[in-house]
Protein backbone atom coordinates (compact mmCIF):
# COMPACT_ATOMS: atom_id res chain seq x y z
CA UNK A 1 0.00 0.00 0.00
CA UNK A 2 0.93 3.63 -0.86
CA UNK A 3 0.57 6.85 0.24
CA UNK A 4 -0.35 9.33 -2.54
CA UNK A 5 1.13 12.91 -2.08
CA UNK A 6 0.04 15.66 -4.53
CA UNK A 7 2.41 18.61 -4.81
CA UNK A 8 5.24 16.56 -3.07
CA UNK A 9 7.82 17.91 -5.15
CA UNK A 10 6.85 21.58 -3.32
CA UNK A 11 8.11 22.69 0.04
CA UNK A 12 6.28 20.83 2.90
CA UNK A 13 5.51 18.63 0.32
CA UNK A 14 8.84 17.09 0.09
CA UNK A 15 9.37 17.62 3.31
CA UNK A 16 6.55 15.05 3.94
CA UNK A 17 7.66 12.98 1.37
CA UNK A 18 11.00 12.86 2.99
CA UNK A 19 9.28 11.64 6.10
CA UNK A 20 6.81 9.11 4.71
CA UNK A 21 10.22 7.16 3.51
CA UNK A 22 12.21 7.23 7.15
CA UNK A 23 8.60 5.65 8.07
CA UNK A 24 8.96 3.17 5.72
CA UNK A 25 6.00 4.15 4.00
CA UNK A 26 5.87 3.58 -0.09
CA UNK A 27 5.01 6.89 -1.84
CA UNK A 28 3.70 8.24 -4.81
CA UNK A 29 3.86 11.71 -5.98
CA UNK A 30 1.84 13.85 -8.43
CA UNK A 31 3.11 17.75 -9.01
CA UNK A 32 3.16 19.54 -12.10
CA UNK A 33 6.63 21.19 -11.26
CA UNK A 34 4.89 24.50 -12.01
CA UNK A 35 6.14 25.77 -8.38
CA UNK A 36 7.75 22.36 -7.29
CA UNK A 37 11.13 21.17 -8.05
CA UNK A 38 12.06 17.42 -8.96
CA UNK A 39 15.63 17.78 -7.09
CA UNK A 40 13.42 18.19 -3.88
CA UNK A 41 12.10 14.37 -3.92
CA UNK A 42 14.24 12.03 -1.91
CA UNK A 43 12.42 9.47 -3.36
CA UNK A 44 9.22 7.62 -4.23
CA UNK A 45 7.33 7.57 -7.72
CA UNK A 46 6.91 10.78 -9.76
CA UNK A 47 4.20 11.34 -11.69
CA UNK A 48 4.69 15.01 -14.12
CA UNK A 49 0.95 16.49 -14.30
CA UNK A 50 -1.97 18.28 -12.93
CA UNK A 51 -4.78 17.27 -10.79
CA UNK A 52 -7.08 18.44 -13.31
CA UNK A 53 -6.03 15.68 -16.11
CA UNK A 54 -8.45 13.24 -15.09
CA UNK A 55 -7.13 10.67 -17.43
CA UNK A 56 -3.79 10.94 -15.48
CA UNK A 57 -5.40 10.41 -12.15
CA UNK A 58 -7.49 7.45 -13.40
CA UNK A 59 -3.86 5.88 -14.83
CA UNK A 60 -2.43 6.74 -11.28
CA UNK A 61 -4.80 5.01 -9.10
CA UNK A 62 -5.03 2.16 -11.45
CA UNK A 63 -1.36 0.99 -11.68
CA UNK A 64 -0.95 1.95 -7.47
CA UNK A 65 -2.21 0.68 -4.90
CA UNK A 66 -2.77 3.98 -2.95
CA UNK A 67 -3.72 3.32 0.50
CA UNK A 68 -4.25 7.10 1.45
CA UNK A 69 -4.24 10.45 -0.27
CA UNK A 70 -1.72 13.68 1.36
CA UNK A 71 -3.10 16.68 -0.59
CA UNK A 72 -0.42 20.18 -0.76
CA UNK A 73 -1.17 20.50 -4.37
CA UNK A 74 -3.08 24.23 -4.82
CA UNK A 75 -2.13 27.81 -5.88
CA UNK A 76 -1.11 29.81 -1.71
CA UNK A 77 -0.23 33.36 -2.95
CA UNK A 78 -2.61 35.81 -0.80
CA UNK A 79 -1.76 38.85 -3.19
CA UNK A 80 -1.79 36.80 -6.85
CA UNK A 81 -5.04 35.33 -5.35
CA UNK A 82 -6.79 38.88 -5.25
CA UNK A 83 -5.95 39.52 -8.74
CA UNK A 84 -6.52 36.55 -10.20
CA UNK A 85 -9.29 34.77 -8.75
CA UNK A 86 -10.23 31.66 -11.75
CA UNK A 87 -6.85 30.84 -11.07
CA UNK A 88 -7.04 30.21 -8.01
CA UNK A 89 -10.92 28.67 -7.77
CA UNK A 90 -9.43 26.46 -11.23
CA UNK A 91 -6.53 24.69 -9.86
CA UNK A 92 -7.31 24.87 -5.69
CA UNK A 93 -11.22 23.78 -5.71
CA UNK A 94 -11.77 21.86 -9.42
CA UNK A 95 -8.15 20.69 -8.75
CA UNK A 96 -9.74 19.46 -5.55
CA UNK A 97 -13.07 17.79 -7.02
CA UNK A 98 -11.00 16.06 -9.45
CA UNK A 99 -8.85 14.66 -7.09
CA UNK A 100 -11.91 13.56 -5.11
CA UNK A 101 -13.47 11.89 -7.87
CA UNK A 102 -10.88 9.66 -8.68
CA UNK A 103 -10.59 8.58 -5.51
CA UNK A 104 -13.94 7.35 -4.98
CA UNK A 105 -14.19 5.99 -8.45
CA UNK A 106 -11.08 3.86 -6.68
CA UNK A 107 -12.42 3.23 -3.64
CA UNK A 108 -9.77 5.13 -1.22
CA UNK A 109 -11.39 6.53 1.48
CA UNK A 110 -8.60 8.50 3.43
CA UNK A 111 -7.42 11.64 2.36
CA UNK A 112 -5.40 14.21 4.87
CA UNK A 113 -5.40 17.87 3.30
CA UNK A 114 -3.21 20.70 3.80
CA UNK A 115 -5.51 23.64 4.76
CA UNK A 116 -4.27 26.72 6.42
CA UNK A 117 -5.68 29.25 8.91
CA UNK A 118 -6.45 32.03 6.33
CA UNK A 119 -9.40 29.95 6.44
CA UNK A 120 -10.20 31.90 10.06
CA UNK A 121 -9.72 35.07 8.51
CA UNK A 122 -9.51 38.46 10.87
CA UNK A 123 -8.92 36.14 14.50
CA UNK A 124 -12.06 36.37 17.03
CA UNK A 125 -9.30 35.46 19.88
CA UNK A 126 -5.77 34.34 19.87
CA UNK A 127 -4.98 31.53 20.19
CA UNK A 128 -7.21 30.48 17.63
CA UNK A 129 -9.03 27.70 18.29
CA UNK A 130 -10.86 24.83 16.15
CA UNK A 131 -14.11 25.98 16.74
CA UNK A 132 -13.64 29.62 15.61
CA UNK A 133 -15.46 31.43 13.24
CA UNK A 134 -14.58 30.94 9.10
CA UNK A 135 -14.51 34.07 7.47
CA UNK A 136 -11.61 34.00 5.15
CA UNK A 137 -10.69 37.52 4.15
CA UNK A 138 -9.21 37.23 0.83
CA UNK A 139 -9.03 34.59 -2.09
CA UNK A 140 -6.29 32.23 -1.14
CA UNK A 141 -8.35 31.44 2.10
CA UNK A 142 -11.73 31.08 0.77
CA UNK A 143 -10.42 28.10 -1.80
CA UNK A 144 -9.15 26.38 1.49
CA UNK A 145 -12.60 26.58 3.06
CA UNK A 146 -14.41 25.38 -0.32
CA UNK A 147 -11.89 22.65 -0.06
CA UNK A 148 -12.47 21.47 3.36
CA UNK A 149 -16.41 22.16 3.33
CA UNK A 150 -16.28 19.85 -0.57
CA UNK A 151 -14.19 16.55 1.49
CA UNK A 152 -16.96 17.47 4.57
CA UNK A 153 -19.90 16.62 1.98
CA UNK A 154 -17.62 13.36 0.07
CA UNK A 155 -17.52 12.35 3.52
CA UNK A 156 -21.38 12.53 4.29
CA UNK A 157 -22.35 11.39 1.14
CA UNK A 158 -19.81 8.68 0.13
CA UNK A 159 -17.61 8.01 3.23
CA UNK A 160 -14.10 9.77 2.37
CA UNK A 161 -12.98 10.34 5.43
CA UNK A 162 -10.39 13.69 5.76
CA UNK A 163 -8.16 15.08 8.22
CA UNK A 164 -7.73 19.12 7.54
CA UNK A 165 -4.47 20.66 8.86
CA UNK A 166 -4.88 24.53 9.84
CA UNK A 167 -1.61 26.26 10.20
CA UNK A 168 0.53 29.41 9.30
CA UNK A 169 3.94 29.46 8.42
CA UNK A 170 6.04 26.77 7.81
CA UNK A 171 9.66 27.39 8.18
CA UNK A 172 13.32 25.53 8.09
CA UNK A 173 14.89 22.94 6.30
CA UNK A 174 15.34 19.22 6.52
CA UNK A 175 18.29 18.25 8.87
CA UNK A 176 20.48 16.74 6.20
CA UNK A 177 20.51 19.91 4.41
CA UNK A 178 19.32 18.50 1.03
CA UNK A 179 16.03 20.10 0.84
CA UNK A 180 14.41 23.41 2.01
CA UNK A 181 12.35 26.31 0.84
CA UNK A 182 13.17 28.22 -2.53
CA UNK A 183 9.60 30.15 -3.73
CA UNK A 184 10.29 32.06 -7.08
CA UNK A 185 9.16 34.90 -6.09
CA UNK A 186 9.50 34.76 -2.21
CA UNK A 187 7.48 36.33 -0.32
CA UNK A 188 7.63 34.51 3.24
CA UNK A 189 9.86 36.58 6.32
CA UNK A 190 12.21 33.82 7.09
CA UNK A 191 13.86 33.43 3.79
CA UNK A 192 13.65 37.16 2.47
CA UNK A 193 15.44 38.00 5.99
CA UNK A 194 18.49 35.13 4.73
CA UNK A 195 18.41 36.67 1.41
CA UNK A 196 19.18 39.48 2.88
CA UNK A 197 21.76 38.28 5.42
CA UNK A 198 23.12 36.91 2.15
CA UNK A 199 23.50 40.02 0.64
CA UNK A 200 21.16 38.77 -1.82
CA UNK A 201 18.66 41.51 -0.81
CA UNK A 202 19.66 45.11 -0.06
CA UNK A 203 17.18 44.96 2.97
CA UNK A 204 14.36 43.87 4.57
CA UNK A 205 11.16 45.58 5.05
CA UNK A 206 8.94 45.80 7.67
CA UNK A 207 5.61 46.98 7.95
CA UNK A 208 4.56 48.66 11.10
CA UNK A 209 6.13 49.19 14.27
CA UNK A 210 3.47 50.67 16.02
CA UNK A 211 1.04 47.62 16.85
CA UNK A 212 -0.07 46.32 19.99
CA UNK A 213 2.70 43.83 20.57
CA UNK A 214 5.46 43.53 22.58
CA UNK A 215 7.83 45.51 20.29
CA UNK A 216 5.18 47.04 17.92
CA UNK A 217 5.57 44.22 15.25
CA UNK A 218 3.20 41.95 14.03
CA UNK A 219 3.30 38.84 16.01
CA UNK A 220 3.19 35.43 13.47
CA UNK A 221 3.11 31.44 14.35
CA UNK A 222 6.10 29.29 12.64
CA UNK A 223 6.61 25.83 12.88
CA UNK A 224 9.46 23.82 11.50
CA UNK A 225 8.66 21.76 8.27
CA UNK A 226 9.94 18.87 9.14
CA UNK A 227 7.26 18.75 12.76
CA UNK A 228 4.00 20.17 9.85
CA UNK A 229 5.64 16.97 8.14
CA UNK A 230 4.90 14.62 11.20
CA UNK A 231 2.09 15.87 11.68
CA UNK A 232 0.75 14.63 8.39
CA UNK A 233 1.73 11.28 8.52
CA UNK A 234 -0.14 11.24 12.16
CA UNK A 235 -2.72 12.43 10.25
CA UNK A 236 -2.92 9.63 7.79
CA UNK A 237 -2.16 7.05 11.10
CA UNK A 238 -5.22 8.16 12.46
CA UNK A 239 -7.59 7.73 9.78
CA UNK A 240 -5.63 4.23 9.11
CA UNK A 241 -7.02 3.60 12.53
CA UNK A 242 -10.82 4.21 11.73
CA UNK A 243 -11.49 7.83 13.41
CA UNK A 244 -13.88 10.17 12.27
CA UNK A 245 -13.49 13.17 9.76
CA UNK A 246 -11.53 16.27 11.62
CA UNK A 247 -9.87 19.54 11.73
CA UNK A 248 -6.73 20.58 13.71
CA UNK A 249 -4.91 23.63 14.15
CA UNK A 250 -0.91 23.35 14.14
CA UNK A 251 0.61 26.18 15.67
CA UNK A 252 3.51 26.88 18.62
CA UNK A 253 1.41 28.42 20.93
CA UNK A 254 3.75 31.51 21.37
CA UNK A 255 4.22 33.33 18.06
CA UNK A 256 7.16 35.13 17.08
CA UNK A 257 7.36 38.97 15.72
CA UNK A 258 8.98 40.39 12.19
CA UNK A 259 11.42 41.94 15.21
CA UNK A 260 12.40 38.48 16.74
CA UNK A 261 12.83 37.16 13.66
CA UNK A 262 15.52 40.33 11.89
CA UNK A 263 17.36 39.95 15.94
CA UNK A 264 17.36 35.89 15.58
CA UNK A 265 18.61 35.73 12.25
CA UNK A 266 21.50 37.75 12.53
CA UNK A 267 22.67 35.96 15.99
CA UNK A 268 22.60 32.93 13.89
CA UNK A 269 24.38 34.48 10.68
CA UNK A 270 26.75 36.79 11.89
CA UNK A 271 25.50 39.36 9.45
CA UNK A 272 24.69 42.74 9.30
CA UNK A 273 20.82 42.82 7.86
CA UNK A 274 19.65 46.10 7.25
CA UNK A 275 16.01 46.66 8.22
CA UNK A 276 13.62 49.84 6.31
CA UNK A 277 10.56 50.75 8.06
CA UNK A 278 8.01 50.83 5.82
CA UNK A 279 3.80 51.76 6.85
CA UNK A 280 1.66 49.14 7.60
CA UNK A 281 0.26 46.87 5.17
CA UNK A 282 -3.80 46.97 4.71
CA UNK A 283 -5.58 43.99 6.51
CA UNK A 284 -2.48 42.60 8.66
CA UNK A 285 -3.53 41.66 12.18
CA UNK A 286 -1.40 42.10 14.90
CA UNK A 287 -1.14 38.76 16.19
CA UNK A 288 -2.09 35.72 14.11
CA UNK A 289 -1.38 32.73 16.57
CA UNK A 290 -2.89 29.09 16.03
CA UNK A 291 -3.50 26.95 19.30
CA UNK A 292 -2.42 22.91 18.65
CA UNK A 293 -3.68 21.76 22.03
CA UNK A 294 -6.50 19.41 19.64
CA UNK A 295 -3.21 17.77 17.54
CA UNK A 296 -1.40 17.44 20.95
CA UNK A 297 -4.10 15.45 22.54
CA UNK A 298 -5.91 13.71 19.74
CA UNK A 299 -3.11 13.39 17.56
CA UNK A 300 -0.45 13.11 19.81
CA UNK A 301 1.69 15.42 17.88
CA UNK A 302 4.68 17.33 19.71
CA UNK A 303 6.92 19.67 17.64
CA UNK A 304 10.20 18.82 18.21
CA UNK A 305 11.90 21.85 17.01
CA UNK A 306 9.90 24.78 18.82
CA UNK A 307 12.00 27.87 19.36
CA UNK A 308 12.93 30.61 16.95
CA UNK A 309 16.80 29.72 16.71
CA UNK A 310 16.42 26.04 15.89
CA UNK A 311 14.04 26.83 13.00
CA UNK A 312 16.46 29.69 11.41
CA UNK A 313 19.58 27.87 12.37
CA UNK A 314 18.29 25.11 10.18
CA UNK A 315 16.52 27.47 7.39
CA UNK A 316 20.26 28.86 7.28
CA UNK A 317 22.08 25.74 6.71
CA UNK A 318 19.78 25.31 3.43
CA UNK A 319 20.18 29.16 2.47
CA UNK A 320 23.91 29.12 2.80
CA UNK A 321 24.51 26.32 1.38
CA UNK A 322 22.31 26.69 -1.68
CA UNK A 323 22.14 30.62 -2.15
CA UNK A 324 20.41 29.71 -5.12
CA UNK A 325 18.07 27.38 -4.09
CA UNK A 326 17.55 24.39 -6.77
CA UNK A 327 18.51 26.17 -9.52
CA UNK A 328 16.07 25.02 -11.60
CA UNK A 329 13.94 27.95 -12.03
Amino acid sequence: MAILVTGGAGYIGSHTVAELLEQGEDVVVIDSLETGHREALLGGKLYVGDLRDKALLKQLFSENDIDAVIHFAANSLVGESMKDPVKYYDNNVYGTLCLLEAMNEACVRKIVFSSTAATYGEPEKVPIEETDRTQPTNVYGETKLMMERMMSWFDTVLGVKYVSLRYFNAAGSHASGKIGEDHRPESHLIPLVLQTALKQRASISVFGDDYATPDGTCVRDYIHVSDLANAHLRAVEYLRRGESSNVFNLGNGLGFSVKEVIETSKRVTGADIPVVMEARRAGDPAVLVASSDKARTVLGWTPSRTTLEEIIESAWKWHSSRPDGYGDN
